[in-house]
């Protein structure tokens, strides 16, 4: 019998608050889910106090993004999206055979479009630390790539131990490798990693995760969350969660792709400011049975602009 597809209600909030008043603040946000691989949005609204121009633009992995601006004093950004997404089950592979998946993977991993997914960047590389924690871990090409993957999901998730605040966002992939502790961020840059080193094209994801169900689950509730999605010949792109052990499914809402966190992060930016910032972040996940709309609604503003400004790179905040 099959499964119908879910709908879930996200919520989610960020405080930013500053010691001294800022005068100027840029950020680019990545809070709008992704529509494809079975997942469709039925309702976004996004709301900031102060009020603020959004320009909205898709950026160069498809993702939806809206470029806020507030250009005059104030203390603190508050932020709330609030979205309805639909999503469907993953496709089952069960009958799929692997016999001759790394030959075949090998042919398809040569189109340039996917060189960005196979080599270094800025959060996910080969390393001497990630070398030894490979030969260490008894980690290795086995059969197949899926079946490999899984394996290697399975070894992170018995190895490493989730604990929040032991990195930060900008902690390199050597941290964890070396402490063994980290947060889904971490467990993902180290299986894309691996991944591409055995020619597995591997990209990073943010998004959400609706709990109920997750068995042993390690993500805590009111956070983001974050997995790799790995292209694998005849199934397409596959996700896998190593911070839980699983697939990713229905349950796994995809909001931005990218090479790694940095081209996925919810929020990042420019503040001026002569004082520090902090940040609070809530997030609320649940099933949905609101009433769906006739016709898709997306956050407007008055003056919503069409605009693909850069943001400086100096005193940035990423959550």
């Amino acid at each position: 019998m099959k499964t119908p597809p879910q709908r879930f209600l996200v919520e989610h909030h960020s405080h930013f608050h500053y010691t001294a008043p800022a005068y100027h603040s840029v950020m680019l946000l990545r809070l709008h889910p992704r529509e494809d691989c079975g997942q469709r949005v039925l309702k976004f609204s996004l709301r900031s106090d102060p009020a603020a121009a959004l320009a909205s633009f898709d950026d160069a992995f498809g993702n939806t993004c809206h470029l806020l601006n507030i250009h005059r004093e104030h203390r603190q950004t508050v932020l709330n999206s609030r979205v309805q997404v639909e999503t469907c089950p993953a496709p089952s592979f069960e009958t799929h055979t692997e016999s001759d998946d790394w030959d075949a993977l090998s042919e398809m991993a040569n189109p340039i479009q996917l060189w960005e997914y196979l080599n270094p960047s800025r959060f996910v590389y080969t390393c001497p630390a990630l070398e030894s924690f490979v030969t260490e871990n008894g980690i290795r090409r086995g059969t197949g790539p899926i079946s490999s993957l899984l394996e290697t999901a399975s070894i992170l998730y018995k190895t490493f131990r989730y604990e929040p605040g032991s990195t930060e966002v900008y902690s390199p992939i050597e941290h964890i490798l070396e402490t063994g502790r980290g947060v889904c961020q971490d467990y993902t840059h180290v299986m894309i990693a691996i991944a591409r080193s055995w020619g597995i094209p591997g990209r990073y994801v943010s998004g959400y995760l609706h709990l109920e169900g997750i068995a042993g689950e390690q993500v805590p509730a009111g956070a983001s969350h974050s997995w790799g999605e790995f292209l694998l010949p005849g199934l397409g792109w596959i996700g896998i969660d190593p911070t839980n052990d699983t697939l990713s499914d229905h349950r796994h809402i995809r909001i931005a792709v990218g090479r790694d966190y940095a081209d996925a992060a919810p929020t990042q930016g420019t503040l001026f400011s002569g004082g520090e910032s902090g940040l609070e972040v809530q997030v609320t996940v649940r099933e949905s049975d609101e009433p769906v709309p006739a016709v898709k609604l997306y956050a407007q503003h008055a003056n919503l602009i069409a605009t693909r400004a850069p943001i400086p790179s100096q005193h940035r905040s990423d959550q």
